[in-house]
């Protein structure tokens, strides 16, 4: 797919000042939120939302007592908002940065996709599954929800399936989860997949 026009960090902070964010839910998502509530008694694992945007999932972890979220986004208007929303949060801990370009040490051991992917230039679909690989620890979660439809509409968001993306996602991790979404909201109900996937112990990061 050949995109006529840049998907870049004025792209996307045009899109907050002009209110163009439809993908912005409020609140954490009921598919995340359950999995956090499994997760038992917070603690200090590192935990990454990439193209984390207003980050509902950041402000629930951090609210139930996880001391080291990370969220990032090339665009500083959602992180400003994050922060204005919760003047607790870290400030070293937002990081206004491409996810292309994340230093790898320290590795993390949770990567957090929340409607990130579907924002990509979908061009960049397998370095996104290698660059969340290389982010993470061994054994590391990559969790989260993906559309699992396509959309009338040209993107951003960009839809697709689940076999184009196990295609992805194969080299590097296990399939833990990777189903239908049984709690989705009401408007994506249907269309998510859930995917809780682990990172493998030995693969090709070429």
């Amino acid at each position: 797919m050949q995109l006529d026009f840049t998907l870049d960090a004025d792209y996307w902070q045009q899109r907050y000042a002009t209110g163009q964010t439809a993908w912005d839910t409020g609140a954490v998502t009921p598919p995340l939120r359950d999995y956090f509530v499994q997760l038992g008694q917070p603690d200090a694992r590192r935990i990454l939302i990439p193209g984390a945007g207003r980050a509902y999932e950041a402000e629930y972890l951090h609210t139930a007592g996880y001391s080291n979220v990370f969220v990032a986004d090339v665009a500083a208007a959602p992180l400003h908002d994050l922060q204005q929303r919760m003047p607790s949060f870290p400030l070293g801990h937002l990081l206004q940065q491409d996810f292309f370009q994340l230093p790898s040490v320290p590795p993390y051991d949770m990567i957090v996709e929340q409607t990130f992917f579907c924002a990509l230039d979908p061009n960049l679909r397998p370095a996104y599954a290698q660059q969340c690989a290389q982010l993470l620890r061994p054994g590391g979660t990559l969790v989260g929800l993906l559309f699992d439809t396509t959309f009338s509409q040209p993107g951003p968001p960009f839809g697709g399936s689940r076999e184009e993306y196990q295609s992805y996602f194969q080299p590097y991790f296990d399939f833990i989860h990777f189903e239908t979404a049984t709690n989705s909201i009401a408007p994506r109900r249907g269309r998510e997949l859930f995917m809780c996937l682990r990172k493998k112990y030995t693969q090709e990061m070429a």
